[in-house]
């Protein structure tokens, strides 16, 4: 029998300011039915830890998007990373990643479907204040909170091409301990 693999899923725009609405424990429940193991939901934001026998992440992602479609009338995208994939994203985190206080941090996931580096000619980030690098999968994007408001990245959700992304922040400490 084919081992289970460590998953998250995350679930762009849910329970974010009152929309897309569902409940962390309705979530859980609705992940077990379609098969997956030892199912944790990550406090309200629609970020799921589970473990499946099906090791094609993209897979993964067209069955909860449908799930979450016909169960919870929601049409948020998902994106999924293994384990592995958490920890090698973990490991080459920028050495300027540092927790200085005086930069934020940020983890931008990207849906498969604009994964690529080219994204970077896009987005023309201000170099004095910010910096972006491409992961496989990833932007890693750091910025002087003093200048916060002035980036360009802070306007990322609005453009089109980076809807299907979904965010995680730090400030003061990039969790690389």
């Amino acid at each position: 029998m084919k081992s289970a693999t460590p998953f998250v899923a995350l679930l762009r725009g849910v329970n974010v300011g009152g929309n897309n609405m569902v409940s962390m424990a309705s979530l859980k429940t609705s992940f077990e039915k379609l098969g997956f193991d030892d199912v944790a939901t990550y406090i309200n934001s629609g970020n799921v830890l589970f473990k499946a026998r099906e090791a094609d992440a993209r897979k993964l992602e067209r069955r909860i998007e449908a799930m979450l479609s016909k169960q919870h009338q929601l049409g948020c995208k998902v994106i999924v990373r293994s384990l592995a994939e958490m920890a090698k994203l973990v490991k080459s985190l920028p050495p300027t990643w540092t927790g200085d206080s005086r930069w934020r941090y940020n983890v931008i996931f990207l849906h498969h479907s604009i994964d690529s580096e080219n994204l970077l000619k896009d987005l023309g980030p201000k170099t004095e204040i910010e910096d972006v690098v491409y992961r496989p999968g990833t932007l890693l994007w750091s910025a002087q909170v003093s200048e916060i408001t002035r980036t360009t990245m802070l306007k990322l959700s609005a453009r089109k091409t980076f809807q299907p992304c979904s965010a995680a922040t730090t400030s003061g400490c990039c969790g690389k301990h």
